[in-house]
Parts: structure tokens; C-alpha cells; sequence
């Protein structure tokens, strides 16, 4: 016959409390999910719904009653999403000004061709002509005089 080793209830609340705290903070270490719920307290805890209940359901309602007193997401959790909606605006503005800024080349891409294309014309409109005499370069003067 096996005995069972004598349950710690001091270290069984102190669990529920670090789970608990943990759940809260936005950093569960067992939960998957990381919600607020009674569920997922007893999951990051590692205590069985039984023991929990039986014995130390006040720590449970006490962090059912700070869960919704911090609107049931965790202040962590909170300040990501706000942080998330900054950075969300901030691209959806680089966005906006990038946009501005390809319509601006590709404008000035056009007006270069159009230059490269009229100096080209000008070019073979001169050699035509053949009238057009090159102007001798400016004569350079010595230095010292």
C-alpha cells in the first residue's frame, strides 16, 4: 500500500498566486493562450480543479475580480495592442507619403524622357541642316601675363 505525501497548502496558494500574477502581467509560462479565465489560472498554476476549488477558491475570486477590474486584458497585453495601432497608423502614413513619392518619380521619369527625346531631335535637326558652323573654343590665356 502506497501512502500519499501530505498536500502544502501554503505552496499550492503560492502558485495560484504566481499563476495569477503571471496571467495578469501578460507572461504565462503554461498557458497557451494567455487568457484571463478561471481555466487557464488552474492550467498555469498545475493545481487540478478540484484541489483549487476545494481549498483555495478565495484566490480564485480574487483573480476573477482583478481581472475585471482591469477589463479582462492583461496590462501587457494592453499596452502591445496599443503600441500595435501606433505602428499601424505610422505605416499606413509612410504608405501614404511613399505612394506620393512614386507618382512623383515616374512624373519625372516621363518629363526626362521627353527631354532626352526633344534634345535627340535637336541634335539630328542640326546635323541636317549642315549650315551650322562650330564656333571655334576660347583661346586659353598663359598664366602669369
Amino acid at each position: 500500500m502506497t501512502s500519499r505525501r501530505p498536500r502544502d497548502l501554503e505552496a499550492e496558494r503560492a502558485a495560484l498566486r504566481a499563476a495569477a500574477d503571471r496571467l495578469l502581467a501578460g507572461t504565462p509560462l503554461r498557458s497557451a493562450s494567455g487568457k484571463l479565465t478561471a481555466s487557464e489560472l488552474l492550467r498555469e498554476s498545475g493545481l487540478r480543479r478540484d484541489v483549487a476549488y476545494g481549498d483555495h477558491k478565495d484566490l480564485i475570486e480574487n483573480f476573477q475580480a482583478r481581472v475585471r477590474s482591469q477589463n479582462a486584458t492583461p496590462t501587457a497585453m494592453q499596452e502591445l495592442a496599443d503600441k500595435c495601432t501606433d505602428l499601424k497608423e505610422k505605416l499606413t502614413a509612410v504608405t501614404n507619403e511613399l505612394t506620393k513619392e512614386r507618382a512623383l518619380t515616374a512624373t519625372l521619369r516621363r518629363i526626362i524622357a521627353e527631354l532626352d527625346l526633344e534634345l535627340q531631335q535637336a541634335r539630328e535637326e542640326g546635323e541636317q541642316a549642315g549650315n551650322v558652323s562650330r564656333l571655334p573654343a576660347p583661346r586659353r590665356r598663359a598664366s602669369g601675363r
